[in-house]
């Protein structure tokens, strides 16, 4: 086993990021797995992560000694965006979920340091940074790096995701050749020879 390293060569106070899937007020199960308290970090595309790319490459050096003894196939933790095009806000992103365990709830302030208590001011969709340490796994046929989740600090407002891409972002415009006008050609939007009762209302 390789001989084991400061911690500080694993920690990293993130760039700011859009927030993504925040459980920090309750831990959350996923199938089978023990609770966690978890958050996904969108960095775009052209923003500098290789603070965190260090963190991980430290991570997987004290687990494995050296590059030429990683494991074939090791997972990282960063993530194309594109992976996830159909999820609102993951287009032209790179993406990294860093974790907590349930008995470790990561603290929470804003940008005067002063702690957030209400779920509503931290959502999919607002901005942040966090402090995060890198960490290697070896386990049940899984190998990797991944991130623990220590404090995150609010750094702005910004429009709530629903969860997926809106109807308009999803469709591209389709030509039937019929004229809309024909269909909604009044103030009610019925044609004048229609009833609405005919219709069901």
């Amino acid at each position: 086993m390789a001989e084991k390293m400061d911690i500080e060569k694993k920690k990293v106070i993130t760039p700011k990021f859009r927030v993504s899937f925040p459980n920090v007020f309750k831990p959350k199960a996923f199938e089978d797995q023990a609770p966690k308290y978890s958050i996904v970090m969108l960095f775009d595309k052209d923003e500098d992560i290789k603070a965190m790319r260090k963190a991980a490459f430290n991570a997987a050096i004290e687990k494995w000694g050296s590059k030429a003894k990683f494991p074939k196939g090791m997972k990282m933790p960063f993530r194309d965006g594109s992976e996830r095009e159909d999820t609102q806000g993951y287009e032209d992103t790179i993406f990294v979920t860093a974790s907590a365990k349930e008995d470790k709830r990561p603290g929470l302030v804003d940008k005067k340091r002063r702690p957030i208590l209400d779920p509503e001011d931290f959502y999919a969709g607002c901005y942040a940074r966090a402090e995060v340490i890198a960490f290697a796994y070896d386990k049940a046929g899984n190998k990797g790096v991944s991130f623990s989740l220590c404090n995150i600090q609010k750094m702005g407002d910004g429009e709530a995701f629903t969860g997926r891409r809106a109807a308009e972002d999803v469709f591209d415009s389709v030509d039937d050749g019929e004229d809309d006008e024909d269909y909604y050609n009044d103030e009610d939007g019925f044609d004048d020879g229609e009833d609405e009762n005919d219709m069901g209302f």
